[in-house]
């Protein structure tokens, strides 16, 4: 039976199936009926396509995207053309299959929480429990990269156009994080996804302008821009099996494809293909621009954030820089959302119920299947708080949040669409069996890319020693030869936080270089966690980095190492 849960009943009467009548024609979709007392009319969804397309795009690019040159450095051109292309099909592959399982849902009601009632009902509230904690870690991240990326743009831009030193609160990441608050905290109250397509789009402008900034540099460098490396079409490296991921996870955003089909008005399959395929496909373009852009720019040399290699002493690049702090601060209330819509599947317990007729009615408590205002308000002001409050004290969850963000997004991207939707086919007998294999096999992949960023996130050691997380180090240590060397030797490459492998550069002349490696598992699982700390000129030395960053956690981590400044070096 043709579904069109967007339309008027009027249009919904004439696409019923002939013989049938309309009670019981309602009656075949209530998959989750149970007797009720009171009726509820239905909804109309009021989003627009572009809308809807501008949200879901806003979802699935992050400042992860920066790390794509780094990804096709480790096997060429070619290969990483064809991965990127495979990775986005098969995300979009997964949404389809999530659009096909939400048509068995109540009315504009869909949800991962209500498929599970129809094929794992003991395992709903697990599943958007893991979601909510998936959605939250994410959100923290943004609010620990904001807080991060603030005093670096504010003295980039402060040198660049005033050749002084920004004041002392403009250089405090709390100072940023909280003044941003101000923006986001209104913006999370939005009970609907498609209030936020203004914010998307600006969002989508940033990047924009990053597109705009890798291409102008590789055809127009700019001063100072390190002279590029070694480049292939086919060249896989042993970096390709750590890279890989970062494409996997980058076009994560099936936490939010539920509500934009609650949402679109007429959701249609065919509307509903329409925004997976301009979302899914414009994110894949950007992706192989910035991809192919950077690497012929920089070559074997390119790091794992593009932004980072380019001379900071340009305005172009401080705001490029700025673009990213803006993109990620716009993604935030994108988090939230779904993280308050699942923690409300969480606490509610109850069932959506319908009446014999397919009306969606109050529950079985007497309670709406809407969130109450209070309830609405409460979950919104606990995550915000709570997320707020780590994001303030906490500067680095690296590790926490890439085993969230990566395994959360394996999970809902691949496992739970393919499972769904066997289950739900597997015990209809006009289903398609090539569909059902499909879905199997991507859940089975699922498994597999789960398995593999278990297997290979290893934990780095605690010793302070390696607890550098700004990029600024790696540029310094490279100018200046008589800073002291962690492990005494220059071939050994700058050892960053929790996020940075421990193993030595491929050849010397990354190790001159500078080059960090940065776990790209950690970038794309958590969607945008990428530092972006502004590279410094190379005549730049430790004695200039107090007037760059006083507030930065680089001081402290210096002072756990050498028990000085590092103005005192």
């Amino acid at each position: 039976m043709a579904q069109t849960y967007g339309a008027t009943p009027a249009i919904v009467a004439e696409e019923r199936e002939p013989g049938l009548q309309p009670s019981q024609s309602d009656e075949s979709d209530a998959l989750l009926g149970a007797e009720a007392s009171a009726r509820r009319p239905k909804r109309d969804g009021h989003g627009t396509l572009t809308s809807s397309v501008g949200n879901l795009a806003n979802t699935i690019i992050g400042s992860g995207m920066l790390t794509f040159p780094l990804a096709m450095a480790s096997a060429g051109i070619i290969p990483g053309i064809i991965t990127c292309i495979f990775s986005g099909s098969v995300a979009a592959f997964g949404l389809y299959l999530l659009t096909l399982c939400a048509t068995k849902a109540p009315h504009r009601r869909a949800s991962f929480f209500a498929v599970a009632e129809l094929t794992f009902p003991r395992a709903a509230v697990f599943f958007d429990a893991a979601i909510a904690v998936k959605c939250f870690g994410v959100s923290i991240s943004y609010l620990i990269i904001v807080k991060s990326l603030m005093p670096n743009v504010v003295a980039a831009m402060y040198h660049d156009l005033s050749h002084h030193d920004p004041p002392a609160w403009a250089q405090s990441g709390r100072v940023w994080i909280t003044i941003l608050m101000g923006i986001l905290f209104p913006l999370s109250f939005m009970r609907k996804i498609d209030s936020l397509r203004h914010t998307s789009y600006i969002a989508l402008f940033s990047v924009a302008y990053l597109v705009v900034v890798v291409i102008s540099c590789y055809f127009f460098p700019l001063e100072g821009t390190q002279a590029p490396g070694e480049i292939h079409l086919i060249h896989f490296t042993p970096n390709f099996v750590s890279t890989f991921p970062v494409q996997v996870f980058a076009y994560t955003c099936a936490q939010n494809i539920f509500p934009i089909f609650n949402e679109i008005s007429s959701n249609t399959q065919p509307r509903m293909n329409i925004v997976i395929g301009s979302s899914i496909g414009s994110a894949a373009l950007i992706y192989e621009i910035i991809a192919i852009f950077g690497y012929l720019t920089f070559g074997s040399k390119v790091g794992a954030n593009i932004i980072a290699m380019y001379p900071s002493t340009s305005l172009f690049i401080a705001i490029g820089q700025l673009a990213i702090a803006i993109l990620v601060m716009f993604s935030y209330p994108l988090q939230v959302h779904p993280c308050r819509n699942c923690l409300d599947k969480v606490f509610h317990m109850g069932h959506l119920v319908k009446t014999p007729e397919g009306e969606e009615v109050e529950d079985e408590h007497g309670g709406s299947p809407d969130m109450s205002h209070l309830k609405h308000i409460l979950l919104t002001i606990a995550i915000v708080a709570c997320g707020f409050s780590i994001a303030f004290f906490v500067d680095d969850l690296q590790m926490v949040l890439s085993f969230v963000g990566s395994t959360g997004s394996t999970t809902i991207s691949f496992i739970l669409p393919g499972l769904f939707y066997w289950k739900l086919s597997h015990t209809d007998p006009t289903a398609s069996k090539t569909l059902s294999r499909a879905a199997l096999a991507l859940a089975v992949y699922g498994m597999c890319v789960f398995v593999f960023w278990l297997r290979n996130s290893t934990p780095v050691s605690e010793d302070p020693r390696i607890h550098f997380i700004d990029t600024i180090f790696t540029n310094i240590v490279t100018d200046c030869p008589s800073l002291p060397r962690i492990n005494g030797d220059r071939n050994n490459e700058l050892k960053c936080g929790h996020n940075v492998q421990r193993k030595r550069a491929r050849d010397s002349q990354q190790a001159h270089d500078g080059l960090e490696w940065i776990d790209p598992i950690f970038l794309a699982g958590c969607d945008s966690s990428v530092l972006a700390t502004p590279r410094l000129p190379r005549h730049a030395c430790i004695d200039k980095l107090p007037k760059l960053r006083r507030s930065s956690v680089v001081w402290k981590q210096h002072r756990a190492i050498y028990g000085t400044r590092p103005a005192d070096h």
